[in-house]
């Protein structure tokens, strides 16, 4: 097993560098690193932030507009025909977004760039809530409807707005499902270790992770795994419907109780986030460009927009028009960074540890927990650590199966067969469950990180050109719903789709 895992590890190895070259691209070259500013920027976050601003004066700040009407959306009642509903579409694609990255990637956002690094996670999530809209708005046009379900997303409109060639969806199906598959093992080893502390919370003993309480457990989570992937996904969405709301409410109320309960630190949080974005010894010290890296790259990493990887639950949606699952989206981008992250954000600075050396020198997530310690009484210390552990867990287990039902929904774009659909769940579950048992046994994949970084990066680099390519379809369609938000036919936009022709129109 051991020589196994280590050529694993020697294959993969040469993707690193592959890997950060195209991440830092083009801060490689030290005359683009001594351009003032700019040269703190890879070309990544200045196409995905430049994208969302280009989007939002587009569609007239079309975020803050219809907010308040894609809250409507969000709680009304609504009979589907086929698919899913908007509402559960938004649980779904929050099964993604809101996973460990919103703790461990704002820990070590403000560990790297101060609190300034949240304003600016902010401020991209805001203008990446129209970049969300737009990718969610071309799933809806170009989904189609396979059995009793809609599937869409990147793979599917990457073929329309190209010519409807089908390598082109084949290709891009195969990256994502690459991807979501490098992902999982990590994601897999994140609910049972956080299964193990919330154990260790209880019985007041630390456990060995070779221990037999791992063993156990991990088999109970790959088994629960399968079977909800194996259900496909009506039944991967009653299990979101069920886990997002309650893990959302859990970790909101925590941390409303940490506040409630250390209000004298509030001015602190304020004061610390705004002169760490704006203060002159910020912006002439350096500290201003490293805080507003850290926050655009975490926050577009958390919140996903623009990479194209929570367009598969938008387009699962039986929506009335295709805007409506824009707005969603977008709400979507708004609760994960502006809510979730917010709160993690308020933990991280309230408990101001993280300026002190020896918050400074351990993990990102033991940095998460040594804020909480500063801010919760003994006595309750142990409920609030046990809370957050679950919160964790819930939060992992929920990108584990979305990265596996997606990987379904992308498949479609290459076979519908029902023995092709299965093997693809299978793989997801085996390479979660590999990466669960490597991890216990001590054995270092670290390799595979880099290899999902680079099928990211790929992604967004495949995924922005279209979004500019079928941008034209987008802003016809947001046209024609502020019209008329209950009728919509794609021949008023000039193309003839799968699920928006005459047959289709929402009356």
């Amino acid at each position: 097993m051991g020589s196994l895992l280590a050529a694993v590890n020697a294959i993969l190895s040469f993707i690193t560098p592959i890997s950060d070259f195209f991440w830092d691209f083009p801060k490689n070259f030290e005359w683009y690193r001594e351009i003032p500013l700019l040269g703190d920027f890879s070309l990544a976050i200045i196409v995905l932030v430049g994208s969302g601003i280009y989007f939002t004066l587009s569609l007239g700040f079309i975020q803050i507009k219809y907010f308040k009407k894609g809250i409507k959306l969000l709680i009304q009642h609504k009979q589907i025909q086929s698919g899913i509903s908007p509402l559960t579409a938004f649980f779904l694609s929050s099964a993604m977004r809101v996973g460990p990255g919103n703790i461990i990637g704002v820990t070590g956002a403000i560990a790297t760039g101060g609190p300034g690094a949240l304003f600016w996670m902010w401020i991209s999530a805001f203008f990446g809530m129209a970049t969300a809209y737009t990718e969610s708005v071309l799933s809806q046009l170009f989904k189609e409807k396979r059995g009793d379900v809609y599937v869409g997303g990147l793979p599917f409109y990457a073929r329309q707005l190209l010519g409807n060639k089908a390598w082109i969806g084949v290709v891009l199906s195969c990256i994502y499902i690459l991807y979501a598959m490098f992902c999982l093992p990590a994601q897999g080893f994140n609910v049972v270790s956080s299964m193990g502390a919330i154990a260790e919370i209880f019985i007041g003993n630390s456990i060995s992770v070779q221990s037999s309480f791992y063993y156990i457990v991990s088999t109970i989570v790959i088994i629960l795994a399968a079977v909800i992937a194996f259900g496909g996904i009506k039944r991967v969405t009653k299990a979101t419907n069920a886990m997002v709301p309650i893990m959302a409410i859990i970790y909101i109320l925590t941390v409303a109780f940490l506040i409630v309960t250390n209000t004298h630190r509030i001015p602190y949080f304020f004061q610390s986030v705004f002169s760490g974005a704006f203060t002159p010894e910020a912006i002439f010290g350096g500290a201003f460009g490293t805080a507003l890296v850290q926050g655009v790259k975490r926050g577009l990493m958390s919140n996903e927009a623009g990479q194209g990887t929570i367009t598969m639950a938008a387009a699962a949606a039986d929506a009335r028009h295709p805007s409506e699952q824009g707005l969603i989206a977008a709400l979507g981008v708004f609760l994960d960074t502006h809510i979730i992250c917010t709160m993690t954000g308020f933990i991280v600075i309230m408990g101001q540890q993280w300026n002190t050396p020896v918050w400074q020198q351990s993990g990102t997530y033991p940095k998460f927990l040594l804020s909480i310690h500063a801010m919760v009484p003994g006595v309750i210390d142990s409920i609030v650590m046990g809370l957050v552990s679950l919160c964790f867990c819930l939060f992992a287990y929920t990108t584990m199966v979305g990265m596996i039902t997606f990987s379904e929904i992308a498949a479609n774009r290459i076979s519908s067969s029902p023995v092709f659909i299965n093997c693809i769940r299978g793989t997801g579950v085996f390479v979660a469950a590999f990466g669960i048992f490597c991890n216990i046994a001590g054995y270092d994949l670290s390799n595979l990180w880099a290899f999902s970084d680079l099928g990211n990066i790929i992604i967004v680099y495949c995924n922005i050109p279209l979004l500019y390519i079928g941008f034209c379809y987008v802003r016809k369609t947001t046209y024609t719903y502020m019209i008329n938000e209950n009728r919509f036919c794609s021949k008023e936009i000039g193309i003839k789709t799968s699920c928006w022709n005459e047959e289709h129109l929402n009356t």
